[in-house]
């Protein structure tokens, strides 16, 4: 690999400034208003692939935002992995609390701040750089195929009916994801499990209209107090979720599974001052490090009603809504914990108020295994240009997709994640290291190097 890393390290300017050319094109799949530039990101990463050195790259149309897909075909009878990655991001709102504006990429303290920059155009983009050099220098020593996905962050509902009409297209090895982060830079991981998601909304209606909160408040339903109580009932003084039948499938880790779990390194001072918080909370008698893994949660995501104009309107409303997600753990499956939200939230809802629950997206918690070719091909490759072996660990995040891989594929997924926790993931300020950025490009070719020796 020695002629692809000397080409990568004298071809970092250009990498980080395509980046940006990707960075600055708002492809948000979560807003209509952006489907136009969510096909330009597309278009995009289609002409990299091509420049890279790709074959049979091509715009694969869903019902939803087209696929990216190329192929390398070096020799059919060495082993071939699969890429995945998405173009799209989440929105940017609130713009007003970026430091710069999220689709205008600039660096500041070694750092790359943009919409995107490391969930996931970043760490997908050191993919296509990757796969470059070691094409350019004819050192790819194993088949590559390539799929980026435009739905990732509206919930890959699309993606599942693409790998089955693809099967055979598509049919690899071993599938290759970087779209979770490290313990730190001096501590490098490989996620090997992720929780799954159920996303919902909830609509509480009371009266017919608004009212005036003097002429009818004490006597009519204000379905915002209804739904704040509703929600708070969600938990207990524990914070153990009251859902009937919530945890019946949670797989409990042992004492040594959990005991092995916080040796990972972890300064909980450090976190606080970090989120600037005064404390932190949580399920009782579990650490941080639990509570963020291998625990399930129910949270708010959003909440409204009302009049949040300036100044005053004392009016009582006639609706309230909230969007609520719940993060979840292996051997509980969405659907059923979809399903036991729903007739929980309409069962404590007083006679006073109606209740709509809407289903959004979901996927499935995952396990990824350690003993594997190809998990040892990473860590090798991740101890090759760190110097230090990466640790396993769990991560709270969810990318519904990978537990697809394996049902429809057949195939096992290495989370190979160069991001951190403090990139300020779906949040203003996102942002991505360089020292990140670059380590991942120097890093992949080592995968596939050890990969093709070790299969």
């Amino acid at each position: 690999m020695e002629k692809t890393q000397s080409f990568i390290a004298s071809n970092k300017n250009r990498f980080l400034n395509e980046l940006f050319d990707l960075l600055r094109i708002p492809s948000v799949s979560a807003d209509k208003k952006f489907k136009s530039d969510v096909i330009k990101a597309a278009e995009f990463l289609a002409q990299k692939l091509m420049a890279a050195g790709m074959d049979n790259v091509e715009l694969m149309q869903t019902e939803g935002n087209p696929i990216v897909y190329g192929e390398k075909i070096i020799d059919t009878t060495k082993p071939t992995v699969l890429v995945y990655g998405h173009y799209d991001v989440q929105p940017a709102d609130p713009y007003d609390l970026w430091v710069s504006p999220p689709f205008e990429p600039i660096v500041r303290d070694e750092k790359i701040w943009a919409r995107g920059a490391c969930d996931d155009k970043g760490q997908t983009y050191m993919h296509v750089k990757a796969i470059e050099s070691m094409i350019v220098n004819d050192e790819l020593p194993c088949n590559v195929k390539v799929i980026i996905e435009g739905e990732e962050e509206v919930g890959s509902s699309n993606l599942s009916p693409f790998l089955k009409k693809y099967k055979e297209k598509l049919k690899a090895d071993v599938v290759l994801i970087s779209d979770t982060s490290m313990i730190a830079n001096d501590c490098p991981s490989i996620t090997v499990g992720l929780r799954g998601l159920s996303y919902l909304e909830v609509e509480v209606v009371g009266c017919n209209r608004d009212l005036h909160s003097g002429v009818y408040g004490g006597a009519v339903a204000n379905p915002i107090n209804v739904l704040c109580e509703m929600i708070a009932s969600l938990k207990d003084e524990n914070k153990h979720i009251t859902i009937a039948g919530f945890y019946e499938d949670v797989r409990e880790l042992s004492a040594d599974e959990r005991k092995a779990l916080n040796l990972r390194p972890f300064n909980l001072e450090e976190y606080k001052k970090e989120l600037k918080l005064t404390d932190v909370e949580g399920e009782k008698d579990f650490t941080t490090l639990e509570r963020v893994s291998i625990r399930p949660t129910v949270d708010v995501n959003g909440i409204w009603g009302g009049y949040i104009g300036e100044g005053a309107k004392t009016v009582l409303p006639a609706k309230a809504s909230a969007k609520i997600s719940m993060r979840l753990v292996p051997n509980q499956q969405s659907q059923k914990i979809s399903e036991l939200f729903a007739t929980h939230f309409k069962k404590i809802a007083p006679k006073s108020v109606t209740v709509k629950v809407t289903a959004h997206h979901g996927g499935e918690p995952v396990i990824t295994p350690t003993d594997t070719v190809a998990y040892r091909a990473a860590a090798k490759a991740m101890e090759k240009t760190f110097g230090i072996v990466p640790l396993p660990g769990y991560e709270g995040g969810s990318i519904p997709i990978v537990a697809s891989f394996e049902t429809i594929l057949g195939l096992k997924t290495v989370l190979f994640g160069f991001g951190l926790d403090t990139d300020a993931l779906h949040s203003p300020n996102e942002n991505y290291g360089l020292f990140n950025f670059y380590k991942g490009i120097e890093t992949i070719p080592y995968f596939y190097k050890y990969y093709a020796e070790m299969s």
